[in-house]
């Protein structure tokens, strides 16, 4: 009888565990996004204005396409 309660001890530890750890690790990925956005285009257009250089739609759009956005 004791075994049954120290593996629902157990169990009840990993969901709780579980549950709380899923929780601050997405607050805290929210945090880093908030604070460190992805790159956009007008990010890509002003890198490349500072690289002396006027990009076209299609080269955006390649950058954008290679990164995954």
């Amino acid at each position: 009888m004791e075994f049954f309660y120290s593996l629902g001890f157990v169990v009840l530890g990993l969901i709780i565990g579980g549950g709380l750890g899923f929780y601050f690790t997405r607050r805290q990925f929210e945090k880093q996004l908030k604070e460190n956005p992805p790159v956009s285009e007008k990010m890509i257009r002003a890198m490349f204005l500072q690289m002396g250089r006027k990009p076209s739609e299609s080269q955006i759009r390649q950058i954008m396409k290679s990164m995954g956005q």
